[in-house]
Parts: C-alpha cells; structure tokens; sequence
C-alpha cells in the first residue's frame, strides 16, 4: 500500500515531464533563496549567543534628556564598572570595554597592525572566552600585559604555548608581555578583536576616561544566577545622580539591555534600544515566505489547471472503492515526492550560490551539514512545503464525482477557475512588490551617494597619525605639501564622516543655565576649510596668521541657531572649560550617516593633538603618484609601522553596507521571484493552449488571424498581472514609506516608479506567453482536431 503512494507519483511525473520539470524548478529555486536566507537568519540570530553566560550578560546603556530630546547611547563613564559592582550587590563581574582600536606590533623584523581593544580584569571570568593559555584572573590584571588570539599568536611565535610571557614591541613606544591566548572568536560574533588590553592602560592614554562626564566606554555587566534584572534596572536607573552634581540640568539615567541583543536591537528610540539589524531579518524572513509561498502557488496551480486529465482517473479509482481520505494521502505524497526531489536540487543550488552569498552579506556562511538542527529545519521546510503546495489540489481533486467525470463532464468549474487565477494575482502580486521595493531601494542608494553633503569627498584620503607621526606631524605636513600629487593637507582628531564626539559643557553668553544642550565637537588644523571644500558663511578658517586662533572656533548653522548670536563672529564660547571666541560660520554639511539630521557642530583648533588623522586631498587623476608620495613621507619619518591609509569615500560607503546589501539581495531575490512566477505562468500558458486547442482549431478554419489567436491565449492572462499591479502598488509605497523614513534624509517615491514596474511586469509577462501562444496560433488545424 505505502509503495503504491510513491509508484503511481513517479509514473505520473515521467507522463507529464513538463510539469514535473516546471514544478520541480520552480520549488527548488524557491527552496534554494529560502534555505539562503535560513542560513544568514540563522548566523543573525545566533550573533553573541555562543557566550556561556548569555542569559546574565548585560550591557549598560545612557539615556540622556536634552533639550527637546532624548537621546540613547552605549557610552559611558569609564569609572561606571567598578562603581557598579561595589553598588549593586547583584551584579557579580563588570568591565569597561573598547573594542574598536587598531594598533601596531612588531617582533623582530615582523611588523602588523591589528584590529583590538581594551577591557577590564573581570573581562575574561563574564565571556567565557576559550583560554588556550593563561587564565582569566590574571589576563588582564597587569597593565604591561596582553591577552591575544590564537591566530596573532601563530602570526608572531608560531603557536600558543611559544607565545605565553613573550614580548611585543606595542606602537613602537612599549612592551606588552603575553598574559594569555584566547580561541580566535567564531563568525557570530559582532565584535571582533584579535588582542584585549586592560582598560588601566586606556586611562593612562587619556585621562578624560576617568571623568563621570565622559561617555567614552562601553559597560558590560555579568548578573549573578539568582538576580532579577528588573532589580538591576531599577538599582542602576540614577546611580549617576551622585556624579553629575555639577550637571544637575541634564538629566541621564541608566538602563541595561542583554548583550546579545544589542547586535540586532542596536539603534535608539526616544532614549530606548529600538530597531536595528533586527528589521532587515524580518524583512528577509518575509521575503523568504513570499519566494516560497510564490512557488507553491506554481505548484497548486499547475496540478489543479491538470486536473482535468485526471479526472477519470480519479473516477474509476473512486467506483473502484478508493475513499476521500485514500486520494488525499496520494496527492499528498505525489507533493512530498516532488518537493523531495527539490530539496535536492536546492541544496546543490545553495552550496554553488553561498561563496556569492557570502561576498553579498561579507559574512563566512556554510551549510552546517553536521547541526542536527539543521536537518530537523531542512525536514519541517520539507514537510511543510510539500503540505502547502498538495493540500489544495488533494482536497481539489478528491472531490470530484464519478457519475460527472465518467460521464464526459470533466472541465473545471468556476470556483476552481476563479481561486486559479486568484493563486496568480497573489503571486505577481508579492513578485511586484518586490521589484517595487528593489527600484526605491537602489534609488534611495543612489540618492545617498549622489547627495551633496556639503564637501567634496571626491580625492581625499585619511592617514592615521600612528607611531611616531603623532609627535612629527608638522614635519608630516611640511614635506608632504610639496610632493607630486598632494593639493592640501590638514589635521583632524576624527573622520568627517563619522564623527560622534556628544558634550554638553559648552557656555555662551545667554544661555541658560538650567539647559544643558548636546554639540558635536571635533579638532581640526590649518587649511581644513579649503581641504575639505567646505563652505563658510562668515568670516574664516583656523590660520597660522592669527596666534589667538588657538582659541578660536569654527560653528555650522545648527549650532548658529542654538547659540543664537545675531552676529556670531567674536562673540564668546567655552568648551570643557576652555575660552575662546567664534571665528568662522560653515555651511552645514554632512558628517554623519544619513539616517540622522545635522546636529549643532563646533570645530576647535586641533593642530597639535597628537592624534587623529591625517587629512590630505590629492590632485585630480594624480592618486596613484600622491600615494606614492605618501608612502614615502611615512616610511623616513615613521618606519617601524606600516603606511595605511583609507579614501573618504569608502568611508562614506561604509556607513551604509545594510542598505548595500539590502539592494543586492533585493535585486537577486526580486529576479528569482519573477521568474518563479513566470515559470508557473508558462506552464498555465501550456495547459490553457494544450485546452482549447481543438477551439483555436475550428477558429482558424472559420478564418480568425494569428493575431486574433494570438491576443485571445494572451490577454487573460495580462489582465490577471494588471490586477496585480493595482494591488501591489499601494501596500509597496505604504512599507517602502516607511522604510525610507527611517533616513532624515531620503528620496521620494515618484509615480513613475509603478510605471516602470508596471512594463517591467508586463514584457517579462508578454515574453514568457508569447512563445506558446504563437505555437498554439500557428498550428495546423488538422492536426488540432484530430482525436
């Protein structure tokens, strides 16, 4: 009996093997985008939950009340850690972290700039990294020590165990003894270093970590087993309050949030973790659902749209005693084989398609043939698709009476008929939603590249004052100014594009002492205006002319607004205690991502930090000879680190790689569903020509043309995709609204947009019935009405 259920399914398929094929194609492509999708949903999901204490990890966010808003942040006081854990007696390890550093090391003639971080004493005993050398008490206890990967200790001493109490030369200023190696971190991990330094160390670089103002660190707290983190929460809220005494005006409470939420949860709301990665998963979840739901349709439709050719099959087997429930198990496992097969097919598909995938995503995805979990996944999909795609034609097809299709009365019905096309319309409905969405999307792209932001980023290059180019920067400029290629140099302690330096201690005459209002604060040299292409409104830039400028500041309009100085040039200005006066109005200009207005910026004189970066525009089609150039400069004053260097414009690009990827995907997945959609259309063109064809017969031999033929197979099935367009076209602008107000700044949604999908939808429609259609027109009518 069982044998039976999979015998007659595979006589079936061989019989129609344009069907199968059609069906088979269609399930497995849909299979293959959401298996793809399954697998980076997986690694999302799975991102900083490989920690062994996952559920008591937390991390520490500030919630600051401004004027007129409230914004949310992951900084915080350095001093916040240890202040915590002596407060809260729940609250059983706590560190300071900084994971985004990148400094240099040397051993012998071995000299590599890594990508690290600075942590606290406690850091090791709450992650639970894999120690293969050293232990967690001792790791980062001493502020000469390092702990580092096992990759960097390969890279240096060739294994673990050679590099424990081993030196390295760190920025050429000092040794760092190895105090331990950790396992290199695994792929879900969404902050990444190769080497961990106490947190001391980053105190004694930069003393302004240790001041309760400060919002430079971020705070990571492990809880003990049996505390609530409500209790937590209500604890640390305004364990601040003590600190900021001197700032009573500007509110900030603490809040925590679970680490490993904080990767896909990681943007802010009114002062409140908020969205984040977490929407672009749930929009490929939907996508996913759309692919597959769009080729079960193919499926549903192609098995009912046939259901005529087995109507007396389904017949003589009902008088021959088979029951309802016996058919719907065939049908049903008739689906399951089917979708078996495409399983097959699909994971064939994927493990070709993933090294793309992974370019796309720039994550190190692969099938996880050896997870459990996985298989039991792989099956429900399997199982579940299969359900889909044969539930309606089983409880279709055993439905039909063997009195009517014994009798000759075998065509479909008009319920059957209407929900057919109704499958359609639903599919091209998702289809055009998606290529909606892959058009506003690339445009939106596009928009935030070709936007003008203010300067010109066009040919400017950031080098990082490492090593000894701190100290010899003015020596840096001097020669560089004068080398082949370089049209300007200047100083900045962050890149324009991204700078996010908040601080509220900032006086002015008039202001009210009750407010404490946020500006951006950032240090620029001489000639920074001209190397930027920056515009000013008034008065000037930072010159070597005027010895006061060392006092002076530079304002955008934002801020020209705040302070509210009718005449801002000369008027007075205080920054962390330091009086100067306003020597220049800029032009607002981008220097942050988009998706957030122009905050209130103020640039003080910065020539001689000692730190930040190298600004430098470069001549027109002369980049190669300037970096040359460069490089040069940088070997003979700096020649124990390596010349690095960075172009604005990858910069800019790189505040928008969700946006990047989410484009590339669209577009692929948009293609994929279309096609899906038109594989099913094909195969509904097929059946209805392979229907009337004895029809098209007697009308060519009564005279109807070609074209007449031709437009009665074809504009049915055009009128169902104009359907679909008046649907889609809504619910698109709705949901793409509303994504494209996620940027402060963003594109429209012009009516052409529609159009476009509109003859997008109806060519790629038009092409694939054609073909048929005139096959089915230029037939002869002999061999139509033959029986």
């Amino acid at each position: 009996m069982i044998k039976n259920y999979f015998t007659i399914p595979y006589r079936g398929m061989l019989k129609n093997k344009s069907q199968t094929l059609i069906n088979i194609a269609g399930l497995a492509l849909g299979l293959t985008c959401s298996l793809l999708i399954m697998i980076w949903v997986q690694n999302e999901l799975s991102t900083d939950k490989w920690h062994d204490n996952d559920s008591r990890l937390f991390t520490v966010y500030e919630k600051q009340y401004a004027v007129n808003k409230i914004d949310g942040s992951y900084g915080t006081p350095g001093l916040l850690a240890n202040e915590i854990k002596l407060a809260i007696p729940e609250i059983e390890y706590a560190t300071s972290a900084d994971y985004d550093k990148w400094h240099t090391f040397q051993l012998n003639d071995k000299i590599l700039t890594l990508h690290g971080g600075y942590a606290g004493a406690d850091y090791f005993k709450m992650f639970g990294n894999k120690l293969l050398q050293g232990n967690a008490q001792s790791a980062l206890s001493s502020l000469s020590g390092i702990a580092i990967s096992h990759k960097m200790a390969n890279q240096f001493f060739g294994s673990p165990q050679a590099a424990m109490d081993k030196s390295l030369r760190f920025d050429n200023k000092n040794n760092l003894v190895v105090k331990a190696v950790f396992e290199d971190l695994p792929n879900n991990t969404s902050k990444k270093f190769e080497y961990l330094i106490t947190s001391d160390a980053e105190y004694e670089e930069h003393a302004w970590l240790k001041e309760w103002d400060s919002q430079g660190l971020e705070t990571d707290l492990l809880l003990r087993k049996d505390a609530d983190s409500g209790i937590v929460q209500q604890k640390i809220s305004h364990i601040l309050d003590k600190f900021n005494k001197d700032h009573q005006s500007l509110k900030t409470e603490l809040g925590v949030q679970q680490y490993s939420a904080g990767y896909l949860h990681g943007s802010f709301s009114n002062g409140e973790p908020d969205g984040g990665r977490i929407e672009y998963v749930r929009t490929f979840i939907l996508i996913a659902l759309f692919i597959l739901l769009i080729a079960c349709i193919n499926f549903m439709n192609l098995t009912t749209a046939r259901s005529v050719k087995r109507a007396k099959e389904i017949g003589v087997r009902k008088v021959l005693g088979a029951t309802r429930g016996v058919l719907i198990k065939q049908f049903i496992s008739e689906s399951m084989l089917i979708t078996a097969i495409a399983v097959v097919v699909s994971l064939a598909l994927v493990a070709a398609l993933l090294p793309y995938f992974n370019q796309i995503t720039q994550k190190q995805l692969d099938l996880p043939f050896d997870s459990l979990l996985f298989w039991i996944k792989l099956f429900a999909i399997t199982i579940i698709t299969g359900f889909i795609a044969g539930s309606y034609p089983a409880l279709f097809l055993s439905s039909f009476e063997p009195v009517k299709v014994l009798g000759g009365i075998s065509k479909l019905g008009a319920g059957a008929t209407m929900f057919r096309k109704s499958l359609v319309v639903f599919q091209f409905v998702l289809s055009i939603i998606l290529i909606i969405g892959t058009i506003v999307i690339a445009r939106q792209i596009n928009f935030i590249q070709a936007k003008n932001l203010g300067y010109d980023r066009s040919n400017l290059i950031y080098v990082p004052l490492t090593g000894d180019l701190k100290d010899k920067y003015t020596l840096f400029e001097n020669e560089a100014i004068n080398k082949p290629g370089i049209q300007s140099v200047t100083h900045t302690s962050e890149a324009p594009t991204d700078i996010e330096n908040a601080e509220t201690d900032v006086q002015w005459t008039g202001k009210n002492p009750n407010e404490k209002i946020q500006f951006t604060i950032m240090g620029a040299g001489y000639d920074f205006v001209n190397t930027m292409k920056l515009s000013l409104l008034q008065g000037r830039d930072h010159s070597r002319d005027f010895q006061t400028d060392s006092f002076g500041f530079l304002i955008n309009e934002a801020a020209k607004k705040i302070l509210a100085y009718q005449q801002p040039l000369g008027q007075p200005l205080t920054i962390w205690g330091t009086k100067g006066k306003i020597i220049g109005v800029l032009k607002d200009f981008h220097y942050a991502s988009l998706h957030d207005p122009i905050k209130p910026l103020i640039i003080r004189f910065g020539e001689f930090d000692g730190m930040g970066s190298a600004l430098i525009r470069t001549r027109a089609g002369m980049t190669k000879e300037a970096l040359s150039s460069l490089e040069a400069v940088s070997k003979k004053l700096n020649p124990n680190f390596p010349f690095n260097y960075t172009f604005a414009d990858d910069e800019y690009k790189s505040l928008y790689q969700n946006e990047q990827m989410i484009g590339r995907l669209s577009t692929a997945f948009s293609f994929l569903a279309i096609f899906i959609s038109c594989l099913g259309l094909l195969g509904q063109v097929m059946f209805t020509s392979e229907q009337r064809r004895k029809e098209i017969g007697i009308r060519k031999i009564l005279g109807a043309s070609i074209s007449s033929l031709f437009n009665l197979l074809s504009k049915e099935f055009l009128l169902l995709v104009f359907i679909s367009l008046l649907i889609a076209s809504p619910i698109s602008y709705f949901v793409l609204q509303k994504w494209l107000e996620s940027f402060a700044y963003h594109t429209t949604i012009p009516w052409w947009i529609f159009g476009l999908a509109a003859i997008i939808a109806l060519i790629i429609t038009f092409l694939t019935i054609s073909s048929q259609a005139l096959k089915a027109a230029l037939l002869n009518p002999v061999k139509s009405l033959k029986n």
